[in-house]
């Protein structure tokens, strides 16, 4: 009878303890999803933000690369369905670096042909005026606004774009 009793609560015991083990198992999975889940939701907005704007990546890429260093199971997980790196493979970043350089071109083009109107403008204006000082004036600040800007846009251009190619050598 006291060896019954004993088998009994061993029994109850492994039971027990199995029990325990799924039960933590699939709260540890639970988490895994939600940390998951959370990851993919916090991503989604990177990638969405990288197609619009290639100069997010100079953002996005270094924040993914400190959550693969805090989450290497998760982002192997995520690199397997997506089939490459998660969130954004070295064919994104080069695409992006392709489209920042579209949209460099084709603000050049739009503000060359800007002022080269206000150029136009200007000079009609002077020659209208008789070679008047105050519009040579205008004409010298219509030239120096053009190169002033472009200046600083292409200074952003270059920037960015040796940023998003040392991406590149680094994924």
């Amino acid at each position: 009878m006291v060896l019954a009793a004993a088998l009994i609560v061993a029994a109850a015991i492994v039971w027990s303890a199995q029990t325990l083990v799924r039960v933590l198992g699939a709260a540890r999975a639970d988490t895994e999803r939600a940390r998951q889940t959370e990851l993919l939701r916090l991503f989604a907005a990177g990638v969405a933000s990288a197609r619009t704007d290639p100069s997010s990546l100079l953002a996005w890429q270094p924040l993914a690369r400190i959550a693969r260093r805090l989450f290497p199971d998760d982002f192997a997980a995520f690199d397997r369905a997506a089939g490459g790196a998660f969130p954004f493979t070295k064919e994104q970043i080069e695409a992006a670096h392709a489209r920042w350089t579209a949209q460099w071109l084709a603000w050049e083009s739009n503000h060359d042909a800007e002022f080269k109107l206000k150029a136009s403008v200007a000079e009609h204006e002077l020659t209208a005026s008789g070679g008047s000082p105050v519009m040579r004036a205008r004409l010298d600040a219509v030239e120096r606004e053009k190169l002033e800007r472009y200046q600083r846009r292409y200074e952003e251009y270059i920037r960015t774009a040796k940023a998003l190619q040392a991406l590149t050598a680094d994924s």
